[in-house]
């Protein structure tokens, strides 16, 4: 979920991924570690926020994040939700509503809505599915747009999920829903597997695109695999979008080495891309 609102005069901001110490092993994060010690890091290496990991909302202090954030001149974009998917298969197509009501239940104190969406019901037509999601969707949407939340939802690779693979089909979706507060969320690693063109699909559905997740085609940090980063934020860049780009990239070689190279590499296309300059983050209050 999202906070936050886009605005033509704010330039592309850089984002990490990040999880606390206790996330299960499918979460796609950089690092995964006391917050304090993240979000020192992140702020370090001048990263504008970061996107919060979490299984459930008991996993952080608000308070204590707030100040943590503020600490380190950070804030954060987007909280993520595919540990709730990965722990128990909670989703929202589940054939049982009960199981469908309690995906509705975690996400409302949560998020982005990644695998959580669910799979297709093997033998019985996608218009079911689709129905269930939109009904879940719809409920959770409301819930936020209350509290002045946008949620993502973000197209999967074919791979790790058979229901909404491309940007144009969770498009789709999101007009179908009709709430303003719903944006869809690529991914370029999926995207890599599932569109012709990264590009030509961004500059297709700039109208809709709220958030965006940097990992190059074998998932580390951009410029470590055959993506061309370049275009993408020109194409982004083009289509007028000010909000962030997050690396949600493995940790390889190690966490400080990957974010280090991540933030290095997109830093130096970022104002070719129409950014500003990196801003100084503040000094060590720790």
């Amino acid at each position: 979920m999202s906070s936050e609102s886009r605005s033509p005069t704010r330039p592309i901001r850089l984002g990490i991924a990040v999880a606390p110490r206790e996330a299960l092993p499918s979460a796609f994060v950089v690092f995964r570690d006391d917050l304090e010690v993240s979000l020192k890091k992140a702020g370090a290496l001048g990263y504008d926020g970061v996107e919060l990991a979490l299984l459930n909302p008991g996993q952080v202090d608000p308070g204590r994040l707030e100040a943590l954030l503020a600490s380190r001149g950070l804030e954060i974009p987007m909280i993520s939700s595919g540990q709730v998917f990965a722990e128990g298969g909670l989703c929202f197509t589940s054939p049982d509503g009960g199981v469908r009501g309690r995906a509705v239940s975690r996400i409302k104190g949560l998020v982005n809505i990644g695998r959580v969406r669910g799979p297709l019901e093997p033998g019985r037509p996608r218009a079911v599915a689709e129905a269930r999601f939109l009904e879940a969707m719809g409920e959770v949407a409301d819930y936020a747009d209350a509290r002045g939340v946008v949620i993502a939802l973000e197209p999967v690779n074919r791979y790790e999920i058979d229901f909404i693979n491309r940007v144009e089909e969770a498009v789709e979706m999101v007009v179908r829903l009709g709430r303003p507060n719903v944006k869809v969320m690529p991914d370029v690693f999926h995207m890599n597997i599932e569109e012709a063109s990264i590009e030509a699909s961004l500059a297709a559905h700039r109208d809709h695109i709220g958030y965006v997740h940097f990992a190059d085609s074998n998932r580390l940090a951009p410029g470590m695999g055959h993506l061309n980063f370049p275009n993408i934020l020109a194409s982004l860049g083009a289509a007028g979008y000010t909000g962030y780009v997050t690396a949600e990239i493995l940790p390889h070689p190690d966490p400080d080495t990957a974010a280090a190279r991540a933030a290095a590499y997109l830093r130096s296309l970022l104002p070719k891309a129409g950014a500003a300059a990196p801003r100084t983050p503040k000094g060590d209050q720790s």
